[in-house]
């Protein structure tokens, strides 16, 4: 969905991407804990490995959805939104 404001352009993307993610788990005594090297704010725990990795996507799509958010309600209307690729 593109929006254009006379001469300002605001792009607005609503689209499914695909990251990739690294993702660190630690064994603990409680079971284990996990967070994404690449994206500050998503870590979890979890009984079992499994039940980590579970809630790490959780808490993945949680902290993509919240910046998402924030950045809607503080960027204002004169704004560029576009697609950006890394290879890292």
């Amino acid at each position: 969905m593109q929006l254009r404001h006379g001469a300002r352009r605001c792009v607005a993307y609503h689209s499914v991407m695909d990251f990739e993610f690294t993702a660190v788990f630690q064994k603990v005594p409680e079971g284990y804990i996990g967070f994404v090297e690449e994206l500050p704010g998503a870590n979890t725990q979890g009984a079992t490995l499994d039940e980590a990795r579970t809630n790490l996507h959780e808490a993945v799509e949680l902290v993509l959805h919240a910046n998402r958010e924030l950045a809607a309600e503080t960027a204002g209307t004169d704004v560029i939104r576009e697609p950006l690729k890394v290879s890292a």
